[in-house]
């Protein structure tokens, strides 16, 4: 897992752009948002991480098939930039991680007859309603 994480932040290119939000007149000057980007096809994924990272991803992944993560929570590149490598790791680390399979349940016979049961007596109750004959 270390080994993938190590791998996409050497294929990182970070871009810092200015950000909205907090800051003052500082906001105007400073570029303190962070935009990482990552080609997914070039960090070795088996087909079934691939596509649960795509999933996870969303439209944060490009048509060029770059994972691509704003940061601009913080007020400093230096803040923003850690900010958005942790979340690239947490993504990456979650897409590793396989989901368990779902076991099938079965219906034991005292089960299946209780359901049956409420079934005739629900049916029964459909049966009896509408106009009354006196």
């Amino acid at each position: 897992m270390d080994e993938l994480v190590g791998r996409a932040l050497e294929l990182v290119e970070e871009q810092f752009v200015t950000a909205s939000g907090p800051g003052g007149q500082n906001v105007n000057k400073v570029a303190s948002a962070v935009q990482l980007r990552v080609d997914i096809f070039r960090l070795g994924l088996t087909p079934a991480q691939f596509h649960r990272l795509k999933a996870l991803a969303g439209k944060r992944v490009n048509a060029k098939g770059e994972l691509v993560i704003d940061a601009r929570r913080h007020r400093t590149q230096e803040a923003n930039r850690a900010d958005a490598r942790e979340r690239l790791t947490a993504m990456l680390e979650e897409a590793q991680v396989e989901p368990r399979k779902r076991a099938k349940t079965r219906v034991n016979r005292v089960g299946k007859e209780q359901r049956i049961r409420s079934k005739k007596a629900r049916g029964t109750v459909k049966a009896n309603r509408g106009r009354v004959d006196w």
